[in-house]
């Protein structure tokens, strides 16, 4: 799976080191959930929502030619 949990602290802080994630990332906050998400180098990347709720990330990947 691409999307990886994000651990929250008890006081609701996000525990998160941005130094150590290589490349370009999406981070989604929802429903009181944290999720992390490497971007392909060539991709379209559509988030869903339902009741402004996350529902659904996908990734439509490409290649150069």
């Amino acid at each position: 799976m691409r999307l990886q949990d994000v651990k929250i602290s008890e006081t609701g802080e996000l525990i998160l080191d941005i130094l150590e994630l290589p490349g370009s990332h999406v981070l989604l906050i929802s429903n009181g959930k944290v999720k992390l998400g490497a971007l392909p180098p060539h991709a379209e990347t559509r988030i869903k929502t339902h009741e402004g709720k996350v529902r659904r990330v996908n990734f439509d990947e490409g290649e150069e030619f």
